[in-house]
């Protein structure tokens, strides 16, 4: 049993990143999906697949790094609203990640986005990650 999902996603992608690896595997969950979703439109992963196995499901996600320096496009993916201490942030006081370099993933009820469309749809919700 895990107690925050959405930690051990970020955990899984973090140590992938640190043992240079292609590809990471991870249980799917409605949340997580649209988390990848974030991150492959924003550009820090390079492919992502859904795969329906076992009652769960589980999502591939294909990692991406500069082709000479092997340097990975996700520098840093850190948690902030935990199960034990939820940040919510609303449209006056949405964070803003390396001064507008990064991203904030936000769960908002018109669903997750990042700060810069919560800013634009002005709505406010919880600050799930910083990536950049």
């Amino acid at each position: 049993m895990n107690t925050d999902p959405i930690a051990d996603y970020l955990t899984r992608v973090r140590n992938a990143i640190k043992a240079n690896h292609r590809v990471v595997e991870i249980p799917a969950s409605n949340l997580k999906k649209e988390i990848t979703k974030v991150l492959f439109d924003k550009g820090y992963i390079a492919n992502y697949k859904f795969e329906e196995v076992g009652p769960q499901g589980s999502i591939k996600v294909a990692l991406k790094y500069h082709p000479i320096t092997k340097i990975s496009a996700i520098r840093s993916i850190q948690r902030i609203s935990k199960p034990g201490l939820r940040k919510y942030a609303g449209t006056s006081n949405m964070p803003r990640v390396l001064n507008g370099l990064g991203i904030a993933i936000l769960s908002t009820s018109k669903g997750v986005m990042t700060d810069k469309e919560a800013r634009q749809q002005n709505v406010g919700g919880e600050v799930l990650c910083y990536v950049y």
